[in-house]
């Protein structure tokens, strides 16, 4: 069999090079099969593992093969990498290069936004009792104009509601987007 009939055969099976005329664009997809060639590297490692520690004259060849098949798919790891487009904090290669686990930069970053959220919850939770307040001592001293001026609010709050709805934009600003299946 020559090499273009193997690596045909190979593609057919899904064990070898993907396709590169029909690369999928499929981000989850792409990761998908990075992921799947870093576990069938890691099962290629652990055979590698058994194979020369328990070396002997006889096992030479299982050991060159399995070698084989590791270089073979750390390449197409490399390649299947290429198509992934993945940004990974620096602070969590240096954890995993000091031997930690990289959930702690998870939580880290998870406790500093709650921490962030709380102080941002506590600056509105100020915010809101001076605007009441306010409008309790304005509307002792000017009771008309806090009528009128409620009135203006409900009428803003009510058109800015249904403007949000005909343009499927949210309470808080954003724009809600619709997914296509």
């Amino acid at each position: 069999m020559d090499s273009s009939q193997n690596s045909s055969s190979a593609a057919a099976t899904g064990n070898g090079p993907i396709n590169q005329s029909k690369e999928v664009e499929d981000p989850k997809q792409n990761l998908t099969h990075v992921i799947n060639s870093i576990q069938k590297t890691l099962g290629l490692l652990h055979q590698l593992h058994l194979t020369v520690s328990s070396f002997s004259v006889a096992s030479q060849l299982p050991l060159l093969q399995r070698m084989n098949a590791l270089v073979s798919e750390l390449d197409t790891m490399q390649k299947l990498g290429e198509n992934c487009d993945i940004q990974v904090p620096m602070e969590v290669v240096n954890l995993i290069d000091d031997g930690k686990n990289p959930d702690e930069f998870t939580k880290d970053v998870i406790n500093s936004c709650i921490a962030r959220n709380q102080i941002t919850k506590g600056k509105t939770d100020a915010f809101k009792g001076l605007r009441k307040h306010l409008l309790e001592e304005l509307e002792q001293t000017f009771p008309d104009e806090v009528e009128a001026y409620r009135e203006i609010r409900a009428t803003s709050a009510a058109e800015s509601k249904r403007l949000a709805q005909s343009q499927s934009i949210l309470p808080n600003g954003d724009v809600k987007v619709k997914t296509e299946h």
